[in-house]
């Protein structure tokens, strides 16, 4: 029964994450805390929970990462140009996520993702910024659409930094981040923009969880038992998105954070006052 929540969750956590860009991390990670006792017969550290989830998203994000690259909508260059900053950020965010205490961590996990559930909402009504930024950008997809747009080295390794930083102190991924970023920001196309994001995610995924395997905070059984779920989430993901604007699915995944949120504010707060 356990291997079968296992593979679920990661089944629905890289499908969602796979289809916003958020690379599935934001559900893994309250997902393993809160379904510790059932899954392992006792609580998931918070450090073990991230090192996890950043172990699973390599997962996720080669599979979507395969699949919209099969589609033209990957921008390799810019890619590598945020994680130059968010390789090295995802590192130290993974190397301070075990400082903090799991009641703090609960806390301030359960307020970012009340942050990002807002954002995926206010992102809907904004529009994107104006500026030509100097470095223009042209990719035709397999369509045979031509997109242009433009973005800034400075803010785009500030904001890789950024991310990478939240991404590894998470466990996340930082799509939630990036994708709107990107597309309110330099007006990258919202599917590029996912795709896109999920390639960084795989890279800086691979640095942060490496940290996490020199620390000691991962469980093999569990990424074991999760990759899977994982694999067949993010090609599924990566599928949907292309189909679909995924509005009905988009708000789905913004309920889930705000009860996921909810539930994690409420027990760092009853840890802390315990």
């Amino acid at each position: 029964m356990e291997w079968i929540l296992l593979v679920l969750l990661g089944v629905v956590a890289a499908m969602f994450g796979s289809i916003v860009g958020l690379g599935g991390g934001i559900i893994i990670v309250p997902g393993l805390m809160l379904l510790g006792p059932l899954l392992s017969g006792g609580e998931i550290e918070h450090a073990t929970a991230v090192g996890i989830s950043l172990m699973v998203l390599v997962v996720t994000a080669l599979a979507s990462t395969l699949s919209y690259a099969k589609r033209r909508i990957v921008d390799f260059r810019s890619g590598m140009l945020f994680f130059a900053t968010s390789g090295p950020a995802a590192v130290l965010g993974s190397a301070l996520t075990g400082l903090l205490p799991t009641s703090i961590f609960q806390l301030v996990f359960g307020v970012f993702m009340l942050l990002m559930a807002g954002l995926l909402v206010a992102r809907d009504y904004m529009k994107p910024f104006t500026k030509k930024w100097p470095i223009v950008r042209t990719m035709t997809d397999s369509s045979g659409e031509t997109h242009t747009y433009s973005y800034g080295i400075a803010p785009a390794l500030a904001i890789g930094f950024g991310v990478g930083l939240m991404s590894g102190l998470f466990g996340i991924g930082g799509g939630s981040l990036f994708v709107p970023l990107m597309v309110l920001l330099f007006r990258f196309p919202p599917h590029m923009a996912t795709a896109t994001s999920m390639f960084i995610i795989f890279l800086s995924s691979i640095v942060g969880s490496g940290m996490k395997v020199y620390l000691g905070e991962i469980d093999w059984l569990l990424v074991l038992a999760l990759a899977p779920g994982a694999w067949i989430g993010g090609k599924l993901g990566a599928a949907i998105a292309l189909r679909l604007s995924g509005k009905g699915l988009l708000w789905l995944l913004r309920v889930t954070l705000l009860l996921l949120a909810a539930q994690l504010i409420y027990e760092g707060i009853r840890s802390i006052v315990a």
